[in-house]
């Protein structure tokens, strides 16, 4: 199962554990699982080979396959239904180790507020290997369990289990059930968790807030942009918070990035994980799971506030803004009806969960056609729908797409409504722009790829924003509000690249440090 590299590594990481711990898989035995049931049986015991704290027994769990990791004498577990590889090896070697006593990387005051929740929580999360979202939501309720024995979690591949995807009407992964009843869809962090649990999290965490003194910049946005510009302005000595919903962005979401210099090949999350690591590194203070609601620009005592939807304020002598953006919707009847539903914005997470049926893709620029051709190797037929009158994405994809079997293009459609049985998605609506004829179109499955808008609506009235609601910025990321800087993708930047907004991220920085010397200055020079 795993090759000598990986076994080598994996070795070094489990020298790390404290207490021993037990795996338990509960095999299904029957024919048509034995193949299955062969490799998780091979891949436990190549990790029980690794390790003396580690050992292997049998149990009888409902769900199977699956396996569980004990902490032998008590009540600390964690369960896979599955296999754990992929995107999910992360989750299974952090899981290894926290079971097994390794400290967890967390803020004391949030560990202490899991272990003090009271009530007993079972949660499922359904998840896919090819999910790059999955990982931070399966690691945040493993965690949670570890801290808490009240908390009960087993995350589960929903390309193996499904009947219970289709029972449960599963169409966007990670998909959490807590108790038997639907919690909550998409990327989730402890915090987020938290915040449903416990009715006083929010106002408690305001309240800490409050109370943090005036930061020298700080930023609003954990991506690219943000990141560079928390490493460039900590390096100069002043301080420095982050705040973020989320740390990476849209990074987080982005498959394979292949043109970052220097990098052959990563995925976003790595990349983000690396971003996040070297911010901190620095003693940066990175505020997460937290959206800002107002800017207000500085006033007779030099300080610009940022107002948060928590009810917070933070104060700081400059500001850094670099929201970035997130995926266009179409606006259509239905789509808010069916998000999760069938209407999904993420191929890569979502795909494998409409395996056999029939899917529409919005969208013929490159994310597009990249999401058509990706598509097409799992489900049976992709269409693409296009507004413009010819595909906009990059001659060798469009090659690529009209190469394979099962794909189909309309131009000159415009998409009108999403359509429904009132539980899922069952087809949509668009016009024929060229003749005005209605059509309707049966499929399970809709993928919106129409580009990104910039997070930018809490700043109107703010910062001159252009038509597009980017915020306008000079060559030195400048904003028309003095202390207030700019970068990355919500910005009039032409180029929306990674590489670029770090350059971006990085001049803004700089441009807030030499803001600060100035008006820091002495008006006049003392006299020898």
């Amino acid at each position: 199962m795993l090759d000598a590299t990986l076994k080598t590594q994996l070795a070094a990481y489990l020298e790390k554990l404290q207490q021993p711990i037990a795996l338990i898989a509960s095999l299904d035995d029957s024919d048509a699982a034995r193949e299955l049931d062969a490799l998780l049986d091979a891949l436990l015991d190549e990790i029980a080979a690794l390790s003396p704290k580690i050992s292997r027994s049998n149990g009888d769990a409902a769900r199977k396959p699956s396996f569980e990791i004990r902490r032998i004498g008590s009540d600390v577990a964690v369960a896979f239904a599955g296999i754990p590889l992929g995107h999910e090896f992360t989750s299974l070697v952090l899981a290894l180790l926290h079971v097994g006593g390794h400290p967890m990387k967390i803020d004391a005051a949030l560990a202490a507020q899991v272990r003090a929740l009271e009530g007993d929580y079972q949660f499922e999360t359904y998840m896919s290997l090819h999910c790059q979202s999955c990982p931070d939501t399966v690691q945040a309720l493993n965690m949670m369990s570890v801290l808490n024995p009240r908390i009960r979690h087993i995350a589960i591949d929903g390309a193996l289990f499904e009947a219970e995807v289709a029972a449960k009407h599963i169409l966007s992964v990670p998909t959490v059930y807590m108790n038997g009843v639907e919690f909550d869809a998409g990327r989730m962090s402890i915090e987020q968790v938290l915040s449903k649990l416990d009715a006083g999290a929010a106002a408690r965490a305001a309240e800490a807030l409050n109370d943090r003194a005036p930061y020298d910049v700080l930023i609003v946005g954990g991506g690219p942009a943000g990141a560079a510009a928390a490493i460039y302005a900590a390096r100069k000595g002043i301080r420095t918070g982050l705040l973020a919903e989320r740390f990476g962005g849209q990074v987080q979401d982005t498959m394979a990035i292949e043109n970052f210099p220097s990098v052959e090949y990563t995925e976003g999350p790595k990349l983000a994980a690396s971003l996040e690591a070297h911010v901190r590194s620095y003693g940066v203070e990175v505020i997460t799971s937290q959206r800002a609601k107002t800017l207000h620009a500085a006033g007779s005592d030099g300080l610009a506030s940022i107002t948060l939807e928590s009810g917070a304020t933070l104060r700081s002598k400059t500001v850094i803004l670099a929201p970035g953006a997130r995926w266009r919707q179409t606006g259509v009847p239905g789509e808010a009806d069916y998000r999760t539903k069938g209407v999904t914005y993420c191929p890569h997470c979502d795909g494998p969960l409409f395996k056999g049926k029939q899917v529409a893709v919005i969208g013929g620029g490159n994310s597009g056609i990249e999401a058509a051709i990706d598509l097409a190797g799992v489900v049976e037929h992709v269409t693409v729908l296009e507004f413009d009158s010819k595909l906009r994405a990059d001659d060798v994809l469009q090659r690529k797409l009209h190469s394979l079997p099962n794909t189909a293009v309309h131009l000159n459609a415009q998409t009108t409504e999403m359509l429904g049985d009132g539980s899922k998605l069952t087809g949509l609506r668009f016009t024929d722009r060229s003749s005005g004829e209605a059509r309707d179109l049966a499929v399970g499955g809709v993928f919106v790829q129409i580009g990104l808008l910039p997070n930018t609506e809490w700043l109107q009235g703010a910062v001159a924003l252009s038509p597009r609601g980017e915020i306008i910025i000079d060559d030195r990321g400048h904003t028309n509000v003095a202390g207030v800087f700019a970068a990355g993708d919500a910005t009039t930047e032409a180029y929306k690249q990674i590489v670029v907004a770090m350059g971006a991220g990085s001049t803004a920085a700089l441009s807030a440090f030499d803001h600060l010397i100035r008006v820091s200055a002495p008006t006049e020079a003392k006299a020898a």
